[in-house]
């Protein structure tokens, strides 16, 4: 299951990204926001990166203008490592190397198309584990520590 939520400025590439989630029929719930009336997007960042921490979705899918204040809420939470993507090298790289588990478009940057092969290989690639794996506990260790 996928998280996605966006606000007023990834909205129109939330809802190309839906479509294709609904051609593959890939499982997403949809946070919001529904319009490009403008929002603020720490509300909908909370939402997925919640359903990702706890674990009710396996993954998340934030869209803004440029994906950076995205990124910054969902990493604010316990468990969430979210990457912003602008390649599809980034992409697999991200999931390979790091099991990202939220990924970040920014709507004025990314074209439809790119952000869908991003999706695709994203959601394809598997992690390596071995020493990638240690890495991860070593940020789950940092997150012990600074997220009471």
């Amino acid at each position: 299951m996928i998280a996605i939520g966006c606000d007023h400025g990834g909205y129109k590439l939330k809802k190309e990204i839906e479509r294709y989630l609904d051609e593959k029929q890939i499982e997403y719930k949809d946070f919001g926001c529904d319009s490009e009336e403008r929002t603020d997007y720490p509300i909908y960042a909370k939402k997925v990166a919640e359903e990702v921490s706890s674990k009710r979705c396996e993954l998340g899918i934030l869209l803004c203008r440029n994906g950076a204040g995205m990124t910054i809420v969902a990493n604010k939470f316990k468990g969430v490592r979210a990457a912003n993507f602008t390649s599809e090298e980034e992409a697999k790289l991200a999931t390979s190397d790091d099991k990202i588990n939220v990924a970040v478009f920014g709507g004025d940057y990314i074209k439809t198309d790119l952000a869908i092969r991003m999706i695709r290989i994203w959601i394809a690639t598997e992690f390596k584990g071995g020493r990638y794996q240690e890495r991860l506990e070593m940020i789950e260790d940092i997150e012990k520590q600074n997220m009471k």
